[in-house]
């Protein structure tokens, strides 16, 4: 007698898909996250899919973390116009 195959979804195919809604939703949750802080920065939310990118993220990141900041270019502004 041989094993009876079950029909409809087998016990991986629910695992890949439980594995790939998780994995969209921290995709997902990742892209509000960078919008946002590029955002409140003072950059282009878009910026934050660059990421995203390998290499380019380090790059981004780089160049975020030592140049200066648009929102820090306008407090400047603002504090020599008094």
């Amino acid at each position: 007698m041989s094993p009876r195959v079950p029909s409809g979804l087998t016990l991986g195919a629910v695992e890949a898909l439980i594995v790939t809604v998780v994995g969209l939703l921290g995709f997902i949750l990742g892209i509000v996250i960078w919008w946002r802080i590029f955002s409140k920065a003072g950059y282009s939310g878009l910026l934050g899919l660059l990421m995203f990118v390998p290499l380019v993220n380090v790059i981004v990141l780089l160049y975020f973390a030592f140049g200066t900041w648009p929102i820090e270019k306008e407090v400047e502004r603002l504090r020599g116009s008094r």
